[in-house]
């Protein structure tokens, strides 16, 4: 059995990944292995019996032991030098947070029952981004798994976690995590992720978990005392030095980090993986960390199964993408600049980033739709250079959409959702627009009931830190006209007090109420739409754009060609002023969305949206302007 494969029992399935470092089950007990090349000596601490067992110094910094005193559920640390106790980088359950022991876990010890299940097609994937612990009332695994069949009522195909590495403390965002192949303990135990995965699956639910391999959080990061080759001072990033990626003793961190990937998507079983901000990764090697990582999860694509690579990149480098097809490399892109172009429509916020886009927001929400980034290297007023590459030969189903993320809201001082910014039928307008168009849409928890609840950015550091965390944040918006008061700044939420993750959790009781339940209705027959007369036809590579046109102020129409040899065509007045069409717009054979009944021939109203569907072989779509 090679080590990528499952062992099937008549039972279920029993998953795990072999990965070459930290504890593991086996016939003779469970073989430790650390990668310390500072240490001279290093033993192994059993917490239960305080046991100490010495490890074998091997080639290349290894150390390595096999022991019959451990077993699963044993905790244990590392011992560097006879001095300092360390949890294992590779731990795969943390009980006692980032500075405790860590487990000895028996991935075979869980059994799956989802064995028919190889994922679904990248057409059809409609993702719901959500943080395991604002997401329930529980904010636990079993809690989200509890919630499940909303999103599946609602018409979603895929949740995507928040980072759920073990991070300090008893909230974070995530992306201070400092052990990424131990889900955090606040959440639940690996066999209630698991458990909650299984239930996606039998609900017809992808599963993907966002992984940060560009940083390790401020607290609880032990790799220096016993490895400080895991970092460069060559490359500087805005957490301080980088990871060595592309330096001497590279293999073994490069190993590390391609391990994880594999490791979610086979002893997890997810079905897709969102890079946090590889733009912050700096790599010279000759074969970048992130075109290896394709290429060690390329055999698990193998037998027909389904699983996408999604990247968050604000340099808008298409090189990394292959069309959106799932098959091989990167899947999909977040788009930034369609969110930012969107939200200057909607709200007319012309600070920060926003300040590239407010020069004809309507030409370049088309060139989104059409060819991905508004930004393939022209030049940015905001970063006072070029910015982006072409993305020509790209479907658009390369690019992943969405109206509000956990970045976009959460980075704002107060954590204002989109519907507290602007008017409900600019909204609805846009969200037409985001789940109707050919490129797969994101949604953020409580987006689809409207959630008054803000989404803040919170954690809990211990004390210096967390003042520092706090000061931070605030001086953050300094530069900002509307908090160019320091009083004015004290009011930004604390990220470090309870209230603040406390008011960022979900009320789903806004849901069964209005507006919240309009809300729900509205997605949920766009979603039904897009399902029964879109997604079927969005096969990536086969899907293009024919066609944009604009008209007046905020006014455009696109038209794509769907893989079936159908058309798809928006005509949109994204502003509040009415609108006159230069051009005659022939009915649709089917009309798949209209905001309200057209207002006359050539008009278009405010915030007015249209949506039609020309099967192949029917006339054609629009005359020629």
């Amino acid at each position: 059995m090679t080590a990528h494969e499952d062992e099937n029992h008549a039972a279920g399935t029993r998953r795990h990944a072999s990965l070459g470092f930290g504890a593991e089950c086996g016939e003779d007990g469970v073989r430790f292995c650390l990668w310390a090349p500072a240490a001279r000596e290093v033993d192994v601490i059993l917490e239960e019996n305080g046991a100490v067992i010495p490890m074998d110094a091997v080639n290349g910094g290894w150390f390595k032991v096999v022991t019959a005193q451990a077993h699963p559920g044993s905790l244990y640390r590392y011992r560097i030098d006879g001095g300092v106790q360390v949890p294992d980088p590779a731990s795969r359950f943390q009980p006692q947070d980032v500075h405790g022991p860590s487990e000895v876990v028996n991935p075979r010890a869980f059994v799956w029952r989802d064995d028919s299940w190889r994922g679904r097609p990248w057409g059809e994937v409609v993702i719901y981004e959500l943080h395991v612990g604002a997401f329930s009332p529980e904010g636990t695994y079993a809690g989200a798994m509890a919630l499940l069949p909303r999103l599946t009522s609602l018409g979603v195909t895929a949740i995507e976690l928040m980072p759920l590495a073990d991070f300090p403390g008893r909230a974070n965002w995530g992306y201070d995590g400092v052990l990424p192949f131990a889900p955090d303990s606040r959440y639940g135990r690996p066999e209630d992720l698991k458990a909650l995965i299984a239930a996606a699956h039998n609900l017809g639910l992808m599963v993907f978990v966002d992984v940060v391999y560009n940083h390790f959080g401020p607290e609880g990061n032990y790799l220096g005392v016993y490895a400080p080759q895991f970092f460069t001072s060559r490359h500087h990033t805005p957490w301080g030095d980088a990871i060595n990626f592309d330096g001497a003793d590279s293999a073994a961190v490069r190993a590390y980090f391609m391990a994880n990937a594999r490791y979610w998507l086979q002893e997890y079983h997810c079905d897709g993986l969102r890079f946090d901000a590889v733009h912050a990764i700096v790599d010279d090697s000759p074969q970048s960390i992130l075109t290896a990582i394709a290429e060690a999860v390329a055999p698990l694509r193998a037998h027909g199964r389904y699983i996408h690579l999604i990247l968050e990149n604000e340099n808008n480098e298409a090189r990394h993408l292959m069309g959106g097809d799932g098959l091989q490399g990167f899947t999909a892109q977040w788009n930034d600049d369609i969110h930012h172009v969107l939200h200057v429509l909607l709200t007319g916020e012309a600070d920060g980033y926003y300040a590239d886009y407010t020069n004809d927001p309507a030409l370049m929400l088309g060139r989104c739709l059409t060819e991905g980034f508004a930004y393939q290297g022209e030049w940015s007023s905001v970063r006072q250079g070029p910015r982006g590459e072409s993305t020509r030969g790209l479907s658009p189903m390369a690019f992943v959409n969405f109206l509000q993320n956990h970045d976009q809201i959460g980075n704002r001082a107060f954590g204002e959702r989109i519907t507290a910014l602007a008017p409900p039928a600019a909204v609805r307008a846009a969200t037409a627009v985001l789940l109707l168009a050919p490129s797969p849409p994101l949604l953020f928890m409580g987006q689809e009931f409207a959630s008054s609840r803000p989404f803040l950015f919170f954690c809990d550091f211990e004390q210096e830190l967390g003042r520092a965390v706090t000061k931070g944040r605030r001086r953050e918006f300094a530069r900002f006209p509307q908090f160019s008061d320091e009083s004015r700044r004290a009011r930004i939420p604390d990220p470090n007090s309870p209230a603040t993750f406390a008011k960022s959790a979900l009320d789903w009781s806004e849901a069964e109420r209005l507006p919240g339940r309009d809300w729900m209705t509205f997605h949920r027959e766009l979603l039904a739409t897009r399902a029964r007369h879109i997604a079927g036809r969005l096969v990536a590579g086969a899907v293009r754009a024919e066609g944009l046109t604009r008209f007046g102020a905020r006014g455009l129409t696109v038209t794509w060609r769907l893989a079936d040899g159908a058309r798809l065509r928006l005509c949109a007045n994204l502003g509040a002023a009415e609108e006159t069409l230069f051009y005659r717009l022939p009915p649709a054979p089917m009309t798949l969305y209209e905001t309200r009944a057209p207002m006359g021939e050539g008009q278009l109203g405010p915030w007015e949206v249209r949506f039609g569907l020309w099967p192949a072989g029917a006339d054609t779509v629009v005359d020629d302007p």
